[in-house]
């Protein structure tokens, strides 16, 4: 028996899959395996087959169930398998929307993290809102909830204040789910799970606390898992990820996925420029004069010069 289905989990050696086809299989979930054969199309990931895909399985001579095809995807987020490796790492695959969840305290998101998910959204051409996570522990900074509202809303992101545990933003949020597939990413201990159960207190969502010693967020998802939302929608909860290298960019492209970039680089004296040194800059210019955050510009100097380790 042959059927098409949705991966809604993948652990790495089994997929757990939810049947689409029409017959008496449609709408049971199934434990697969991946056909061996699967491994050696010359795809360059550690996981060929990502929450999110759409993929062919069939039964095979012991009555297990085997993945021997997928579907082309639409886009995804892609990633360094780690910091030193030359391998990638697909998150998730044929995605609406990308949510991530940024903390400015307890632990503190690097918004250079911000800024590398963020590319990897434009590269793929995955539409991508900020969360900006426990507001109610932010109540005596707004100094610097303000500025990362200028920061990335002048990038020409959304930025929503939430807070799981007051309820701050969540029905906003919500509503943003129905008959989407959205993705929900960002470090360990931002609250992502945390949301996630909020947003529907139905779903078995594990989580886990802050560590008092580092200050940095336990992993609490194992592995990213699809769950059903709102109105024909889907969430995906990603484990906390600590970096974030990027891939499949060159150098030459990167200002082509920070949106102020392309807003200001036609005024460049150079057809060519890279708005690093070049006399005639626009860009330089715009982030001289405020109109380009300086935070924004200094990540995509760093990720030019000192990017080695993620593209080796």
């Amino acid at each position: 028996m042959i059927a098409e289905a949705l991966v809604i989990r993948a652990t790495g050696s089994w997929y757990q899959v939810l049947v689409r086809s029409e017959g008496e299989l449609k709408g049971q979930e199934l434990s697969c395996r991946i056909r061996g054969k699967l491994r050696l199309k010359g795809v360059r990931s550690t996981n060929p087959v990502v929450v999110g895909d759409t993929v062919h399985i069939e039964s095979d001579e012991s009555g297990e169930w085997v993945i021997y095809d997928i579907a082309p995807r639409r886009n995804y987020i892609i990633r360094r398998a780690s910091n030193l490796s030359k391998e990638s790492h697909i998150i998730a695959a044929n995605i609406d929307r990308a949510m991530i969840v940024v903390t400015l305290i307890e632990p503190v998101t690097a918004l250079e993290f911000v800024d590398r998910f963020l590319i990897t959204c434009e590269a793929y051409k995955v539409p991508a809102t900020i969360l900006l996570a426990k507001i109610d522990l932010l109540q005596e900074a707004t100094e610097a909830v303000e500025q990362f509202h200028a920061i990335y809303e002048g990038a020409g992101y959304e930025v929503i204040d939430i807070s799981a545990t007051e309820g701050i933003g969540v029905e906003r949020v919500r509503a943003m789910l129905d008959g989407k597939v959205t993705l929900v990413s960002g470090n360990s201990g931002v609250g992502k799970s945390t949301l996630i159960g909020k947003i529907d207190p139905t779903l078995d969502i594990r989580t886990g606390e802050i560590s008092e010693s580092f200050h940095k967020g336990k992993h609490t998802t194992t592995f990213s898992t699809m769950y059903p939302i709102g109105e024909d929608g889907y969430i995906i909860d990603t484990p906390g990820i600590k970096g974030f290298g990027l891939i499949e960019i060159d150098d030459k492209e990167l200002w082509h996925y920070f949106p102020e970039m392309i807003a200001t680089a036609g005024s460049c004296r150079f057809y060519n420029c890279t708005h690093t040194h070049e006399p005639g800059c626009a860009v330089m210019e715009a982030v001289k004069s405020g109109e380009i955050s300086f935070s924004r510009y200094e990540s995509y100097l760093k990720i030019l010069d000192d990017d080695d380790k993620y593209r080796k």
